[in-house]
């Protein structure tokens, strides 16, 4: 079967009775006004200029408001990624190395993902967008307003119940990362401490500038 693929005004129109931005409106409601969340990921990184090198990584996201985010990689080398609401760290066991930013540096890097962290805007951040029908729900793309954004493109598969169960970002270095997101709990109990990386004696931690 072959889908029209409609360009969507910020309007509202509709395609083949799908509603865009209502349907935007209920995912920001969905993501915005829960306090935690829990699920499983996987993520593929790879380039245009060579599609078949991927890069596949899974494990656990667990998401805390405001802006406390924890990556648990398991497979198929075990790392954290973890925000803590102010720093981000990246700690890697095999190289036994933490690399530390400040969260405001990589806020633009996020904007992608952030409906993971009750920080959802579609007017705010993207513009001019495209939907077509598949994989049991509505696939919508989406451009940055800002012509600064690291990414020129977003793509992600809304599903009827206003989830977002896959998510596909397009780098402006051409590099795409794909992430599929299942199990997803809304608003699990989550202790704090989780959010706290506790690095053993002897990693090397490197500040990273922006």
């Amino acid at each position: 079967m072959i889908f029209l693929l409609l360009l969507i005004s910020v309007s509202g129109l509709t395609a083949a009775g799908f509603d865009l931005m209502p349907a935007l409106k209920k995912v920001e409601d969905r993501y915005n006004n829960v306090r935690t969340l829990e699920l499983d990921f996987s993520q593929t990184m790879s380039f245009l200029a060579q599609p078949t090198a991927k890069r596949t990584e899974s494990g656990v996201l667990y998401l805390r408001k405001p802006g406390k985010m924890r990556w648990d990689y398991q497979q198929p080398a075990r790392k954290v990624f973890l925000s803590d609401g102010k720093d981000v760290y990246f700690y890697t066991p095999a190289a036994n190395r933490m690399e530390r930013s400040k969260l405001k540096q990589t806020e633009d890097m996020r904007a992608p993902l952030a409906f993971l962290l009750g920080r959802l805007d579609f007017n705010r951040d993207f513009r001019e967008y495209r939907v077509r029908q598949g994989d049991g729900g509505h696939w919508i793309v989406a451009k940055p307003k800002s012509d600064k954004a690291p990414y020129k493109e977003v793509e992600f598969l809304l599903l009827p119940d206003s989830r977002i169960s896959r998510l596909r970002v397009l780098g402006q270095d051409e590099s795409l990362m794909e992430f599929t997101f299942r199990n997803e709990r809304l608003n699990p109990p989550i202790d704090d401490k989780l959010f706290h990386l506790d690095v053993p004696q002897g990693v090397e931690v490197v500040e990273v500038a922006n």
